[in-house]
């Protein structure tokens, strides 16, 4: 597992590519907004 290894993440910088390992900042922020607003839903 190093740079050549496309699965790991420092292997997705090396090659510029995004996937599960590393997923875009913007798919992050989306997800969260999701899931606070789902837990906010369960609770009240």
């Amino acid at each position: 597992m190093g740079k050549g290894d496309i699965k790991t993440k420092r292997g997705k910088i090396v090659n510029g590519s995004y996937g599960k390992s590393r997923p875009k900042k913007e798919k992050n922020v989306k997800a969260l907004k999701e899931l606070l607003d789902h837990t906010k839903d369960q609770a009240s």
